[in-house]
């Protein structure tokens, strides 16, 4: 039975409750009698243990169970009459205060905030725009063609977009340092492949020529032990190699997947690519724009136990993310402390989006959810199978639906929103790392 709600803070709260001790036994009694009927022990065939010995050995594990059990039931209780929202797990703490037969216990836990939701209609913000056209077009074969650069040798001096190969060998007084040789090595000028002050000394090499030059790191470098170091390079260049780019021709379109090498089906193709993702991008900058604007407008305290819990999945992310890479995870400690902030701006997030989409019933519709597999589904070869293996899929489906609730967010927030459109430069928009 719950006695008082005291709060602690701004959302934590701890009620007082008991339960009665007989009633626990009982359920004690109970489990142990089910227990029995199914119980082995040498000597014994199963359910004929006598009573006695199962108590012995099972009355412990009976009687924790049965007390977590009360526990639980007399939790719930307490919190549905209290009207109370909690939000991560309870801390269960034995409690003196109680009357005769009964056992106390206090359950601290944090409940979830009242959010009033601001009114958006006088705030402001910035929509990205960007028309495909034929400039963008060409800027994208052009990428399509660096892509598929080859190279070819010269006998010149080498300068920036050539290919070199070189040997090269570091010392730092006088010994040689880890990473610091290497044979054959493939280094273009102006790639950024290598440290500028390095790259700087190969430009106007010749192949066959060698050199000697000092160099400092950075104090930023990544290997600690040579930041701000200045150590001696001593480099051979093997071959000078001058950078050759395929024209946009038959051949061209057919190694882009055009089986006819008509140039201008190409052109089609990129441009339809082009737009499914600049589409993708922009609405991803709208959507950040529009989560920007939320978190800006709205202030409350958000439940430390779930800013934990959000911790501990971007670690575990992260440390997936690591292992992925072929890293030694158990060598390199990652801490959910790393991602508090984070970890509490997506939970806030969260509960906002939740408010937002209760309150207007933004909630993702069938025809929607259908909708975006079907368009995710088209930079595929075969949609149909992409569809199915959606649809055969409920936590998949889950995922999509999650988007689509949150479109439909950011499509309200630009209804009411005064919102102004922004063209944004290509090359920026397609830099950028969404």
């Amino acid at each position: 039975m719950a006695q008082n709600t005291s709060p602690v803070n701004t959302l934590k709260r701890t009620i007082s409750m008991s339960v009665v001790t007989a009633d626990v036994e009982k359920n004690v009694a109970s489990r142990l009698a089910r227990m029995a009927r199914t119980v082995k022990m040498p000597g014994f065939r199963p359910g004929k243990v006598p009573m006695k010995l199962v108590e012995q050995q099972y009355a412990a594990q009976a009687r924790s169970e049965a007390f977590t059990e009360a526990v639980q039931v007399a939790f719930g209780t307490a919190v549905r009459e209290q009207n109370l929202r909690v939000a991560g797990a309870p801390i269960i703490e034995p409690s003196e205060a109680a009357e005769p037969g009964h056992v106390g216990f206090n359950a601290t836990f944090e409940v979830y905030p009242e959010i009033e939701l601001t009114d958006l209609s006088g705030k402001t913000m910035e929509r990205p725009v960007l028309l495909v056209g034929e400039a963008e077009i060409e800027k994208t074969l052009e990428v399509l063609r660096l892509q598929r650069v080859s190279y070819e040798v010269v006998e010149r001096a080498a300068k920036k977009e050539d290919r070199l190969v070189i040997d090269f060998r570091g010392t730092r007084e006088g010994e040689p340092f880890d990473g610091g040789a290497a044979e054959d090595f493939p280094v273009v000028l102006g790639a950024g492949g290598l440290l500028p002050e390095f790259e700087s000394n190969l430009d106007g090499m010749s192949a066959g020529e060698s050199k000697v030059f000092s160099l400092t790191f950075p104090e930023e470098y990544k290997a600690k032990d040579l930041a701000g170091k200045t150590v001696q390079f001593e480099v051979k260049v093997k071959a000078v190699e001058e950078p050759r780019l395929p024209e946009v021709d038959a051949e061209f379109a057919r190694s882009l997947g055009v089986p006819s090498g008509d140039v201008e089906q190409l052109k089609v193709d990129v441009k339809t690519n082009l737009e499914r993702e600049v589409k993708k991008r922009l609405q991803a900058r709208v959507k950040n724009e529009v989560m920007n604007l939320l978190v800006e407008s709205h202030s409350f305290e958000v439940p430390a136990a779930l800013t934990e819990q959000e911790g501990l999945r971007l670690a575990e992310e992260a440390r997936a993310n690591l292992a992925s890479r072929g890293m030694n995870i158990k060598e390199i400690p990652v801490e959910p402390a790393w991602f508090a902030e984070q970890a509490a701006r997506r939970v806030q997030l969260g509960l906002l989006v939740a408010e937002i989409v209760k309150k207007h019933q933004l909630y993702a519709k069938p025809e929607q959810i259908r909708a975006v597999v079907e368009e995710q589904a088209q930079s595929y070869e075969d949609p149909e199978d992409v569809i199915r293996w959606y649809y055969s899929d409920t936590q998949r489906l889950a995922q999509v639906e999650a988007l689509v609730v949150e479109d439909n967010v950011v499509d309200w927030v630009l209804s009411v929103a005064q919102v102004g459109d922004k063209a944004v430069p290509f090359d920026e928009l397609m830099a950028a790392n969404n």
